[in-house]
C-alpha cells in the first residue's frame, strides 16, 4: 500500500526546470570550467582573430588551458582556427544557436516587414534592440541602400547612455532600475557629444518621455545620428527599441521631426504585431498595416 501510494504520488509530481536553490548563485551552484570556457568564448566573440598567446595574457590564463578551451569548443563548432594565419574566430556553431535564440520569439519575424517599410519610407537604416544586461543588443537590421550607411549586425551591444534605442529604453525604466544603472559605474566618453553626466542623462530621459522618441546626435558615433521610440508588450512594458540611423548629412535637424514620426508609427505598429499595449507616449500619425515580409 506505501508503495502504490508512493507512485502514484511520483506521478502526479510535476518535473522541474529548475532546482528548489536555483537562485543560489554561489561558488557552489557554478562549473569553474565551465564559466571559464564561456568567458573565453565571449571574449573572442568581442575580438575575433586573435593568436593564443593574445587571447591567454589578455585573460590571464594560461596557454595551455586556453588552448584545451578552445580545442573543446572548436570540437563544437563554437570557434574554428585559422590553420594558415594561427588565429581563432567564433565558428558557426555559435551562430546557430544564436540563431536558435531569436527564433524563441516572434518579436524579430514580425518586425522585419515594418522595419523594411520604415526603411523604404525614410532612406535610412532601420534597426531592432533590447536591453541586455546594462546594454543595447542589435537583433536585427534593414540597411539602406544608400552608400552610407551605419551597420549593426545582430549581436552587436552598444551602451544604454549614448545610443538612441538605449535611451529609449532607459527612458522607459523605473527609478529604481535607473538609480542602479547610475550608481553602476561612470558614464563612458565616446565623443564629445555624449552625455557624461547623471543629471544631464535624466533630464534628458525626461524629455524623451515627453516628446515620444529618443535622438542620438553623434553620441556614440562621430558623423551618426539616430531616431529611436520604444515597442512594448503585452504588459505594457518596453521589451524592444526601433530606429532609424545615418550620416549627419542625411539626417539633419530639419529632418528631425518627420523621421520620429515615422519611427514612432513603425515601434506603434510593432507593438500591435507583437500584441502589445502601448502605455504612454505620443500617438502614431498614420496607421499603417503590419503584413507580412516578401
Amino acid at each position: 500500500m506505501a508503495d502504490s501510494q508512493k507512485n502514484g504520488s511520483a506521478k502526479v509530481r510535476r518535473a522541474r526546470g529548475r532546482p528548489r536553490d536555483w537562485h543560489d548563485k554561489t561558488a557552489q551552484n557554478t562549473i569553474k570550467s565551465l564559466d571559464r570556457a564561456m568567458a573565453v568564448l565571449e571574449y573572442l566573440s568581442q575580438s575575433q582573430g586573435l593568436p593564443l598567446t593574445r587571447i591567454a595574457a589578455d585573460m590571464k590564463l594560461s596557454p595551455a588551458t586556453v588552448y584545451r578551451i578552445l580545442v573543446t569548443l572548436e570540437g563544437r563548432g563554437l570557434v574554428e582556427c585559422d590553420s594558415d594565419d594561427q588565429v581563432w574566430n567564433i565558428g558557426p556553431g555559435a551562430f546557430a544557436i544564436g540563431a536558435r535564440f531569436l527564433r524563441r520569439t516572434s518579436l524579430v519575424d514580425r518586425a522585419r516587414p515594418i522595419m523594411r517599410r520604415l526603411m523604404e519610407t525614410t532612406g535610412e537604416t532601420a534597426n531592432l534592440g533590447v536591453e541586455k544586461e546594462g546594454s543595447v543588443l542589435f537583433l536585427s537590421q534593414v540597411e539602406t541602400h544608400a552608400a552610407i550607411r551605419a551597420f549593426f549586425p545582430p549581436g552587436t551591444l552598444s551602451p544604454l547612455h549614448a545610443s538612441g534605442i538605449g535611451k529609449a529604453l532607459l527612458a522607459e525604466m523605473d527609478d529604481i532600475w535607473i538609480k542602479s544603472f547610475l550608481s553602476s559605474g561612470p558614464l563612458e566618453k565616446y565623443s564629445d557629444k555624449t552625455i557624461t553626466q547623471a543629471d544631464e542623462l535624466l533630464r534628458e530621459l525626461q524629455n524623451i518621455r515627453e516628446r515620444g522618441y529618443s535622438f542620438d546626435n553623434e553620441e556614440r558615433n562621430v558623423g551618426m545620428r539616430c531616431v529611436a521610440a520604444s515597442v512594448y508588450g503585452t504588459n505594457g512594458e518596453a521589451v524592444a527599441g526601433i530606429s532609424v540611423s545615418g550620416p549627419t548629412s542625411r539626417i539633419s535637424a530639419s529632418s528631425i521631426e518627420s523621421l520620429s514620426s515615422a519611427v514612432i508609427d513603425a515601434a506603434h505598429n510593432l507593438t500591435l504585431a507583437i500584441g502589445g499595449i502601448r502605455s504612454q507616449g505620443r500617438e502614431p500619425a498614420v496607421e499603417t498595416r503590419t503584413g507580412t515580409d516578401n
